[in-house]
């Protein structure tokens, strides 16, 4: 269960992560990533999920998000991070262990790529 503090809740969070973030794609998911705008020292990361009616109905899409919340380790997460997770349509047919690798995959990408982008500021 991912803890209260690493969960995003305020649209505008959403909003700026997607809109401003860095973003990586795959066959189950598309992550966005981008840094807190102001953080204070020992900020946790903070995730939010987006789960489309394309993904299926009401008992997919809470699987599947249920599936991506503990798949989700929040000590592992860089603190500072904003961190959108959107499933895609394919997401609802996926395993458990396939969510898990892919989010691990293209979260180390965004993680880089943030990382590269905030020292070239």
């Amino acid at each position: 269960m991912l803890p209260a503090r690493h969960r995003m809740r305020r649209s505008a969070e959403f909003a700026r992560t997607i809109r401003e973030g860095i973003r990586s794609a795959g066959r189950y998911l598309v992550v966005h990533a981008a840094r807190i705008a102001d953080p204070t020292p020992a900020e946790p990361a903070r995730v939010g999920f987006v789960v489309s009616k394309a993904v299926g109905g009401a008992v997919e899409r809470n699987k599947v998000q249920r599936r991506l919340r503990a798949a989700i380790d929040p000590t592992c997460l860089d603190e500072g991070f904003l961190l959108v997770v959107r499933a895609r349509p394919a997401a609802a047919r996926a395993s458990f262990t396939e969510l898990q690798q892919e989010l691990e995959r293209l979260y180390g990408r965004v993680r880089g790529r943030v990382a590269e982008e905030g020292v070239r500021r």
